[in-house]
């Protein structure tokens, strides 16, 4: 099963979508912003895609600049903890295959995964 973290309001992600279903697939959509990923579930993706927790912050958030996120002290379980509480932050959309998970940045790049 192919899913997708996806926020219908960003085009990136709507394009990442529809790029997957002219592929014939139906992916199991995640609003992510009304059921945010828990610790574990951040940890299980981060591991998938191969990034570090700042890798995936969307630093243009408010949330990032009003809790001074660029502060390279914190630590990768302080970002996931933001994570956690502020979902915005969270840089989409990711789509996951399996054991595989690639970020729709630009959107073509999901299919390296398929």
């Amino acid at each position: 099963m192919i899913s997708i973290y996806h926020n219908p309001r960003c085009s990136k992600s709507r394009q990442t979508l529809q790029i997957l279903e002219d592929n014939g697939i139906s992916p199991e959509v995640i609003l992510y912003l009304e059921t945010p990923p828990d610790k574990a579930t951040l940890l299980d993706l981060l591991d998938k895609l191969a990034i570090s927790p700042r890798q995936l912050l969307r630093k243009s958030e408010a949330d990032y600049k009003e809790n001074n996120l660029k502060d390279t002290a914190l630590s990768d379980a302080q970002l996931i903890d933001f994570m956690v509480k502020y979902p915005k932050l969270i840089e989409r959309p990711i789509v996951i295959n399996g054991d595989k998970a690639a970020l729709g940045r630009p959107p073509e790049s999901v299919l390296e995964i398929l």
